[in-house]
C-alpha cells in the first residue's frame, strides 16, 4: 500500500530545508517532497512564466495534499484552480490571495514599505534577506539562542536563492491577486495563520476562510513561521487534518 503522498513547497527566498521540522515529522509514515521553487535551494533558474508548469512537474504521480508556505500556498492556490485533478486538498500556511495591499484590500504589505523592499533587494540583498528572516519571527518570543538555532536548521547558506530567483519571486508577490478565483477552489481547503503575522496579515485568512467554500480557518498564537516557531503543533494539526482528508483512493 503506498503511503499518501505531502507536498511541502517553501515561500519566497527560502529553500526546502525550512520543512525539517516537518519532514522530520512526517517522514515515517508519509511520502514527503519538498521542491525548491526556481532559483531557491540550488535549484536552477526558470522564466517566471513556467514556474507554475514547474511545480506542476515536481508533484508526484496522482493526487497529492499539497502544504504551501506564504507564496508557496499563492502557488498552491494556482494548481487548486487551474489543475484541481492534482490535488486531494491544499494547507495554506501564513500565506495571502493578494500580497500588496489595494484600495479594496487592507490585509496586505503598504506601497511604500514594497517598494524600499524592493529598492533594498537591487542594493543590498544579504542585509534584506536578514532582515526579512527578523520579520518571520516577528510575534514570537524567542531568544537570542533559540532564534540562532531556528535559522541555523531553516536556513540553507550553501544554496542562497539566486537574485533571478529573488526578484522574479517579488515579481509574483507584486503581481498575484487570486481573490477571484477563491470561490473556484473545491479541494478542501486548511488555512492556518499566526494572529501576530508581520508579513501576511491575519485578516488575510479570514477572508480566505470565507471565499473558500471548503475552507477550515486555525489561528495560532505565532508569527509568520508558525511552521518552525510552533512546529509540534503545527504538525499535529497538520497530520490530524491530513488524514481525514485524504481520500481513500490514496491511502
Amino acid at each position: 500500500m503506498s503511503r499518501p503522498a505531502l507536498v511541502f513547497v517553501h515561500g519566497w527566498a527560502q529553500s526546502a530545508k525550512t520543512w525539517h521540522a516537518q519532514v522530520a515529522h512526517f517522514a515515517p509514515h508519509f511520502a514527503v517532497h519538498t521542491p525548491n521553487l526556481p532559483g531557491h535551494g540550488g535549484a536552477p533558474d526558470m522564466p517566471l512564466e513556467t514556474w507554475q508548469d514547474a511545480l506542476l512537474s515536481a508533484l508526484p504521480d496522482g493526487p497529492v495534499m499539497l502544504i504551501g508556505w506564504s507564496l508557496g500556498g499563492m502557488l498552491g492556490l494556482q494548481l487548486a484552480t487551474h489543475h484541481p485533478e492534482r490535488l486531494t486538498g491544499l494547507v495554506l500556511l501564513s500565506s495571502t490571495p493578494c500580497f500588496r495591499q489595494q484600495a479594496d484590500w487592507q490585509h496586505g504589505c503598504e506601497d511604500a514599505v514594497f517598494e524600499r523592499f524592493a529598492e533594498a533587494l537591487a542594493t543590498d540583498a544579504p542585509r534584506l534577506l536578514d532582515r526579512f528572516f527578523a520579520l518571520m519571527m516577528q510575534g514570537d518570543e524567542l531568544s537570542r539562542r533559540q532564534y540562532v538555532d531556528i535559522a541555523r536548521h531553516a536556513v540553507d547558506k550553501r544554496h542562497p536563492a539566486s537574485p533571478a530567483g529573488l526578484q522574479d519571486g517579488l515579481r509574483l508577490l507584486d503581481e498575484l491577486d487570486l481573490r477571484a478565483s477563491l470561490a473556484a477552489v473545491r479541494v478542501p481547503t486548511l488555512i492556518v495563520h499566526g494572529e501576530h503575522d508581520a508579513v501576511t496579515p491575519v485578516g488575510a485568512a479570514r477572508f480566505m476562510d470565507g471565499a473558500i467554500p471548503d475552507g477550515d480557518l486555525k489561528v495560532l498564537p505565532s508569527g509568520h513561521a508558525l511552521h518552525l516557531c510552533h512546529a509540534q503543533a503545527l504538525n499535529e494539526l497538520l497530520e490530524e487534518w491530513c488524514l481525514s482528508n485524504i481520500s481513500t483512493h490514496d491511502r
